[in-house]
C-alpha cells in the first residue's frame, strides 16, 4: 500500500537540513566526464563541483544530435556517476528507482531484469551500451557504468526497430590520461560478496593513449533456498589521439553469468496462494550460463569548429545455455488446487552474432538569420541468431529416470507447492533430445536526417525523417525427422519522421509538443501465406521544461499518448486457429503524464523526484476484451531519493540517504480471449519500499553501507505466464573501496 506520508517526512527532512550554498565554478570546453571529475581536452583535470543529479545541462549521448535538454522535444533522464555512487546500486532495479515511468517489468527465472516504460516492453532492441544494441537477458553489472541516459519516447528515426517507450543507453566509464583508480570490496546478505577493480592512466609521456580497465566478480546466493549466482565482468577501454582533430576509443565489454532459474510458484487457478517467501520449487540442479561480449571502436573527426564526424563499428556476441523446469503453470504442468505440480524440463540454447556500422555528420550552420544544427547518418546492422530448442517429456516422449515410475511417465516428477522441497529426491538429467534448430539472419539498413531549425531564441522546430529497411529469413531444422522447412523471408520497410515544436518564453522555460512514429515488425503469415506488414505506432508528446532558482531545480512535465492501429493478432477468419496466422486489425492505446524533479538546493544536498500515470488498453481487438487493460504495467510509479554529504565541520566525509520508490497496481496472470475463456487476470496490489544509505570518506578510503526494503515489504515480481516470485526481503550490504 502506498503510503505518501513517508514521501513527505523524508522530503522534509532532507530539505530541512542546512548547509552553504553551492558554489559556482566556471568551467572551460571539455571533451568527457568521468563521474564528478571534469577534463579540458588537454586532459587536464579540474577542481571537483556539484554536479546535478540528472545532468540538466548536459546533452544525452544517446541522442546522437548533441541537441541540450532544453531544445529537445522530449522527455530524458540521465543518472550521473554520481547518483550510482551515492545511492549504491547493485542491479538495473537500483538504477531505474530513479526513472519514474521506466521500470523493471519481469524477472523471469530470475537471471534477467525485463525493463518497460509507458506500457511497452524495452528489449534488447531498446537497450544500448555506449550506443550500441546490448543483449539484456541476463542481469547487468553495474560497476563500470559512469551514467545511464533514458530517451523516453520514439527512438525510431535515431535507432529504426525500437518499440515506442523509449530507449535505455548505459555509458561506461572512459579511459583518463592521469594516472588512477579504485579497488573496492563488497558483502552483504545471502552470502554475497563482490570484488572491484578500475585503474585509469596514459601509456605514454605526451599523452596521445589512455587507457582504463573495469573489473568485477560476483558471488551470491538469494534468500530463496538452492538458488546462487556468479558473474565475471571485463571492461577495458583505450582512447588514442590520433591527430590534433581525430580521436579513436576502442572499448571492450566481457559478462560472463551463470545463475539457478527459478520461475517461482504459488499460483493455484489464478489466485495467489501463501507459501514462505524463500520456498524455491525449481530444480537446483538447472542452470542458466550466458556470456556477452562487444568490441566497439569509435573514430571521432572534427571538421571544423562546427562540423565533425562519428564513425562506430561495433561487434557483439552472446552465448546462453538454460536447462531447468519449465514454468509453473505451462507445457501442460498446472499447479493443482491441493498444491500437486508435475514439473517438466526444459532447454533452450541461444547464440548471436551482431554486427553495427553507424555514420553520423553533425553541425551547425545559418541560412540568414536561421539557425540549424543538423544530424544525417545511416547505419547497417547484421545479426544471425542461432537457438537450438529441445523436446521435453510428453505422452509421446516418456521420462524413464524416476524409480518411483519405471512404465516412464509424461512428465519429469511431482512437487507439492505447500511443502518444503527436497532437491535430494532430484533425478539429475544431463541433457534433452534436440527438436529444433532456427537460423535467422537479419539485414537491416537505415538512413536518416533531422534539423534543428531556430527561427529565434524563442522559436524552434525539430524535424527529420529515416528510412529503414529489414530483410528477415527464417531456416528452421528439424532433428526429429531430419529435415528442413522451407526458407521463410519477409522484407519490411518503413518511414519513420518526427516533427516537434519548442517555445521558450525565457532561458529557462522550454514549451514542446511533438509528433513521432515508430514501427513494430511482425512475425507469421497472414491468410494467404504472405509475410505480415510492420505495425505502424503513432505518438504525441506535450510537456514543459523548467529551471528554477540559478538551475538549483529542474521541473518537468510531460503528457503523452501512443497508438497502435494496426496492432497484429490471430486471424479468425475461415475459423483459424493456428496462432501464426494473423491480421493487423487490433488497437492498443498508451496513455500518461510524467513530473520529473531534480533538485541541489544547497551544498551537499541532492533530491530525485517523480510521478507517472500510465494507462494502455486494448481500444479494438477480436481476441482480447475491448478496454481491457494489457499485463505487467502499473498505473502509477513514484520517487523520491535524498542524499546529503557534508562538505565541512567535523562531519565532513560523512553522507547518507533515502530511496524510496512506490510501484503500483498492475495485473499477473492471462488476459481472457474468445477461444480461452477460462484465462483470468491476477491483480497485484501496488507497493511503497524504502532504502537507506550511509557511507564515510577518510582521506582516499571509503564505507559504505545500505539497508534496501526497511520495512520488508512484500510483493512479487511478474513472470511471462501466470508464475510470480517474490521480491527480496529486508537486506544489507557493507562495502570499502580505496581510491588511489
Amino acid at each position: 500500500m502506498f503510503k505518501p506520508a513517508l514521501f513527505v517526512s523524508a522530503l522534509l527532512m532532507a530539505c530541512n537540513l542546512s548547509a552553504q550554498d553551492t558554489a559556482q565554478y566556471n568551467y572551460p570546453e571539455t571533451t568527457s566526464w568521468d563521474n564528478d571529475t571534469v577534463k579540458t581536452k588537454n586532459g587536464d583535470v579540474l577542481p571537483e563541483i556539484t554536479l546535478n543529479a540528472h545532468r540538466e545541462k548536459t546533452a544525452v549521448s544517446v541522442g546522437k544530435a548533441g541537441i541540450s535538454p532544453m531544445d529537445l522535444p522530449q522527455a530524458t533522464a540521465v543518472i550521473s556517476g554520481a547518483v550510482i555512487e551515492a545511492q549504491q546500486i547493485n542491479t538495473m532495479s537500483d538504477l531505474l528507482k530513479n526513472t519514474n515511468g521506466v521500470y523493471i517489468m519481469g524477472t523471469t527465472g530470475g537471471y534477467q531484469e525485463e525493463i518497460a516504460s509507458r506500457g511497452s516492453s524495452m528489449g534488447s532492441s531498446n537497450t544500448f551500451k555506449n550506443g550500441v544494441r546490448y543483449f539484456n537477458g541476463m542481469n547487468i553489472e553495474t560497476s563500470g557504468l559512469e551514467r545511464a541516459e533514458v530517451l523516453k519516447g520514439s527512438a525510431a528515426i535515431l535507432y529504426g526497430n525500437v518499440t515506442a517507450g523509449g530507449v535505455l543507453n548505459l555509458v561506461t566509464k572512459k579511459p583518463r590520461f592521469d594516472f588512477g583508480g579504485e579497488v573496492g570490496f563488497r558483502s552483504g546478505s545471502f552470502n554475497e560478496y563482490k570484488p572491484t577493480f578500475d585503474v585509469y592512466g596514459s601509456l605514454d609521456q605526451k599523452k596521445t593513449v589512455a587507457y582504463r580497465v573495469n573489473a568485477a566478480y560476483v558471488n551470491a546466493q538469494s534468500f530463496r533456498n538452492e538458488v546462487q549466482a556468479e558473474r565475471y565482468y571485463f571492461n577495458p577501454s583505450f582512447l588514442a589521439k590520433l591527430g590534433k582533430n581525430t580521436e579513436l576509443l576502442v572499448e571492450g565489454d566481457y559478462l560472463n553469468s551463470t545463475a539457478t532459474p527459478d520461475f517461482g510458484a504459488g499460483i493455484v487457478n489464478y489466485e495467489i496462494v501463501d507459501i514462505p517467501r524463500e520456498r524455491f520449487l525449481g530444480v537446483s540442479w538447472g542452470y542458466y550460463d550466458a556470456q556477452q561480449l562487444t568490441t566497439t571502436a569509435t573514430l571521432t573527426h572534427e571538421l571544423s569548429d562546427r562540423w565533425n564526424l562519428t564513425f562506430i563499428n561495433a561487434i557483439r556476441y552472446y552465448d546462453t545455455d538454460l536447462f531447468s523446469n519449465t514454468r509453473p503453470n505451462a507445457s501442460g504442468g498446472t499447479v493443482s488446487a491441493t498444491g500437486n505440480w508435475n514439473r517438466n524440463l526444459q532447454r533452450s540454447q541461444v547464440k548471436d552474432n551482431y554486427f553495427l556500422q553507424q555514420l553520423d555528420l553533425k553541425g551547425e550552420f545559418a541560412t540568414g538569420k536561421i539557425k540549424h544544427q543538423l544530424l544525417a547518418g545511416a547505419d547497417s546492422e547484421r545479426y544471425k541468431t542461432y537457438t537450438t530448442a529441445y523436446l521435453g517429456f510428453s505422452n509421446s516422449n516418456l521420462f524413464y529416470g524416476n524409480p518411483a515410475h519405471p512404465e516412464g511417465i509424461p512428465y519429469y516428477d511431482t512437487v507439492n507447492i505447500f511443502e518444503d522441497y527436497d532437491p535430494s529426491n532430484e533425478v539429475a538429467i544431463n541433457s534433452l533430445n534436440r527438436n529444433t534448430l532456427t537460423t535467422v539472419p537479419v539485414s537491416r539498413f537505415g538512413i536518416y536526417v533531422q534539423d534543428l531549425v531556430s527561427f529565434s531564441k524563442h522559436v524552434k522546430l525539430l524535424a527529420g525523417i529515416r528510412y529503414s529497411y529489414q530483410d528477415t529469413e527464417t531456416l528452421i531444422r528439424r532433428y526429429t525427422t531430419n529435415t528442413d522447412d522451407a526458407p521463410l523471408n519477409a522484407y519490411d520497410d518503413a518511414f519513420s519522421p518526427r516533427i516537434g515544436l519548442i517555445i521558450q518564453p525565457t532561458e529557462n522555460q522550454s514549451v514542446f509538443a511533438t509528433y513521432s512514429n515508430s514501427f513494430q515488425v511482425n512475425t507469421g503469415t497472414d491468410i494467404n501465406g504472405n509475410a505480415l506488414e510492420p505495425s505502424i505506432i503513432d505518438q504525441y508528446e506535450v510537456g514543459i521544461k523548467n529551471k528554477f532558482f540559478g538551475e538549483k531545480l529542474f521541473a518537468n512535465v510531460t503528457v503523452y499518448q501512443i497508438t497502435n492501429s494496426n496492432l497484429a493478432q490471430i486471424s479468425l477468419e475461415n475459423g483459424n486457429t493456428n496462432s501464426n496466422i494473423k491480421e493487423l486489425a487490433g488497437e492498443t492505446r498508451s496513455q500518461g503524464v510524467e513530473l520529473d524533479l531534480s533538485a541541489n538546493p544547497m551544498a551537499g544536498l541532492t533530491i530525485i523526484a517523480g510521478y507517472s500515470f500510465n494507462e494502455t488498453k486494448y481500444i479494438k481487438s477480436n481476441t482480447f476484451v475491448e478496454g481491457s487493460e494489457l499485463r505487467y504495467n502499473p498505473k502509477h510509479t513514484a520517487n523520491l531519493s535524498a542524499n546529503y554529504r557534508f562538505e565541512a565541520g567535523k562531519f565532513k566525509g560523512l553522507s547518507f540517504g533515502v530511496i524510496n520508490t512506490y510501484f503500483g497496481d498492475r495485473f499477473a496472470g492471462r488476459s481472457t480471449t474468445a477461444a480461452n475463456p477460462n484465462y483470468k487476470l491476477i491483480p497485484l496490489d501496488g507497493y511503497f519500499q524504502m532504502d537507506a544509505t550511509l557511507a564515510y570518506k577518510w582521506k582516499d578510503f571509503t564505507l559504505q553501507t545500505k539497508l534496501a526494503n526497511i520495512f520488508n515489504e512484500l510483493n512479487y515480481n511478474i513472470h511471462d505466464d501466470n508464475s510470480l516470485n517474490p521480491i527480496a526481503p529486508r537486506n544489507y550490504s557493507a562495502a570499502i573501496n580505496y581510491t588511489f
